[in-house]
């Protein structure tokens, strides 16, 4: 146990010492409150649909939790090039240990991107409909960012290659986040659309997210923490499997 926390402790350090990732991580969160919560907030309302801003918080706050969470993968390939990670995998520690704590470091790290922008969003205007649901959605923040921290550590235990990683995390992310039903409702879509939607564990991450944060949700909450939770173990194992792999 002190050996995954120290590997924890250690993703936490690097973020709270990296003052301009946290402040630039916001940027684009914060982007999308302005540009699209307020330029698309009249259209949404004319349809009948409410707040736009209350529908779109949720999918902000996912996203920030994604690119947070997915690019923590990143320090995999940048440990390897620069000899810590050979470093770390001779140390008397098991390689799941190693894996476990830095993806449990990865998602914490994420899991507070996204309650920042969750603050963020109440000053824009999001209205919570129940606080007692504060917590489940930060555990549902916490399950989404384990998720794609275990796909961005899956991935980067496969390459070698920094510009690659990036061009593939690039190619999964904005699908994944457009996919996802985070700018627009999942009702009426076409029918391959809404197949994509169903495949995309995002979906039912955000989705989650409205159910506790503004009670309004496309599917049940126990079906969204079920797919939520498969994907979240299968990619778990996948990613400790692969770094079990990795060659220095």
């Amino acid at each position: 146990m002190q050996k995954l926390y120290i590997f924890w402790l250690r993703q936490i350090k690097k973020y709270y010492r990296s003052k301009s990732r946290l402040l630039g991580s916001l940027g684009q969160p914060v982007l999308f409150l302005l540009s699209l919560g307020y330029g698309f907030g009249s259209v949404f309302q004319q349809a009948g649909q409410g707040s736009y801003l209350n529908f779109l918080a949720p999918g902000i706050i996912s996203m920030s939790i994604i690119f947070t969470a997915i690019f923590s993968g990143i320090e995999v390939i940048w440990d390897r090039k620069f000899g810590f990670l050979k470093e770390t995998l001779a140390a008397p520690v098991s390689r799941l240990t190693i894996m476990i704590g830095r993806t449990l470091g990865g998602a914490t790290v994420a899991t507070f991107q996204g309650i920042l922008v969750l603050i963020i969003s109440l000053f824009f205007g999001l209205k919570i409909s129940n606080w007692q649901t504060i917590i489940p959605a930060i555990l549902v923040m916490f399950l989404i960012a384990l998720l794609f921290t275990s796909l961005g550590t899956l991935i980067a235990s496969l390459l070698e290659d920094m510009q690659g990683f990036q061009l593939i995390m690039n190619f999964l992310i904005m699908p994944l986040f457009f996919l996802s039903g985070a700018l627009y409702p999942l009702d009426g879509l076409p029918s391959f659309l809404t197949f994509i939607t169903k495949i995309n564990p995002l979906s039912y991450g955000v989705d989650a997210l409205r159910i506790l944060l503004i009670n309004s949700g496309h599917f049940s909450l126990s079906l969204n923490i079920l797919v939520l939770g498969s994907f979240t173990a299968g990619l778990l194992f996948l990613g400790a499997y692969f770094f079990k792999k990795i060659q220095i």
